[in-house]
């Protein structure tokens, strides 16, 4: 049962490279040698592509492992713009041949065939790059101001610094985690969250990799929720582990924070994945319960549909993450058909919802479009 899954993702793999492939190497016209090279480039990423998953299933030594991994991702994220920049060359290859054959003769479709695959090669190349390069470099700063109704003095500039969906894991590893720490502890915050998906992998195997976190310095602490990819490797162990590096989990509960005679609410919920409905309405309500008044509440949930939910309970800000902005061209797109927000700051009735793009990135090296992003949240007082 386990192999599967494997076995369909090589499946799907093959079929699609061969599809992409051949349209392209047949219309290259490079000769036999070249064409047989391009094809036998095209099998070796089809069958890197599941390696990750492989990876997962498998036992393999460490080394290997991280190798297969990395190769993996690689093939996907060089296949994923290949593939795109594939569809919108036989979109224009239709267009083109719509044109000739109203007015034939107008154009030269052989011409158009090779100069149009040589481009998609290119652009594939290029974009992958500068895709790589940017998901590997430590993620800048976003500085996000929130204006609060009725913020009283004490609370006016108080900064939280917003890490989620780092992914931690095949090819995350210790050294960027640290780069990670260094740019947090330069903000001087007085609050650390961490908006679910820190990891992608079991502890007792990322244990070392997500070390450095220890070492996050703030006024109040570092607090976090579990996401979906914590429940995929054991929720339970990493809860664990988290507060063996000194966070406060905040899974379906609060604490309140005291700031300068002014105080913070600073509730959690699991993931959408585990409560929905009016289970997570009532695990949010739950959340943003307190015996003393409070000057603001401030929601951690992995997911931005946790919204709702938010809003019902009465808190003023919500801060997300999971949707990666979309991560490469053209996802973000896509990814309202399942969440209600992208990325950056919304609204909802009285409630202020920050979206983080993701401090790291998901499978493929590759971030176009949507770069990874530290957020330093500051509250003001609302005009």
């Amino acid at each position: 049962m386990r192999r599967r899954p494997l076995v369909t993702l090589l499946s799907i793999s093959l079929l699609l490279h061969g599809l992409i492939g051949w349209r392209l190497l047949s219309a290259l016209d490079i000769g036999m040698t070249a064409t047989l090279l391009g094809a036998g480039a095209f099998v070796l990423s089809a069958l890197l592509v599941p390696a990750p998953l492989l990876v997962r299933l498998g036992h393999l030594p460490r080394g290997v492992g991280e190798a297969l991994a990395w190769a993996g991702y690689l093939a996907m994220g060089l296949f994923s713009t290949l593939f795109v920049a594939e569809l919108a060359r036989e979109t224009v290859l239709l267009v083109a041949w719509a044109i000739e054959a109203l007015r034939p003769q107008t154009l030269d479709l052989d011409a158009w065939r090779t100069i149009s695959a040589r481009a998609v090669l290119l652009l594939a190349a290029g974009a992958s790059l500068v895709g790589l390069l940017n998901a590997r470099r430590t993620a800048r700063v976003v500085h996000v101001d929130v204006p609060v109704r009725d913020l009283p003095p004490a609370l006016h500039g108080f900064r939280m610094v917003q890490l989620s969906d780092v992914h931690i894991g095949p090819t995350i590893r210790r050294g960027f985690v640290e780069a990670i720490v260094r740019r947090v502890n330069a903000l001087q915050p007085d609050a650390v969250a961490i908006t679910g998906d820190l990891v992608d992998g079991p502890v007792e195997r990322l244990g070392e990799h997500i070390a450095p976190l220890s070492r996050l310095r703030s006024r109040h602490g570092t607090f976090a929720v579990t996401g979906n990819h914590e429940y995929y490797h054991g929720a339970a162990d990493w809860v664990r582990a988290w507060r063996g590096l000194g966070f406060k989990v905040l899974d379906d509960r609060s604490v309140v924070l005291e700031h300068a005679g002014a105080r913070v609410l600073l509730g959690g919920v699991s993931d959408f994945s585990v409560h929905r409905g009016a289970q997570h309405a009532r695990a949010a309500a739950q959340a943003a319960l307190v015996q003393d008044p409070v000057s603001v509440k401030v929601l951690l949930a992995h997911q931005p549909r946790s919204a709702t939910a938010a809003a019902a309970a009465g808190f003023d800000l919500q801060l997300s993450g999971h949707t990666h902005g979309g991560q490469f061209w053209p996802w973000q797109y896509f990814v309202p058909l399942q969440q209600p927000f992208v990325a950056g700051l919304h609204r909802l009735d009285r409630l202020w919802i920050y979206v983080s793009r993701g401090t790291g990135y998901w499978g493929p090296p590759l971030r176009l479009g949507a770069p990874s992003e530290i957020t330093s949240i500051r509250l003001v007082a609302a005009d």
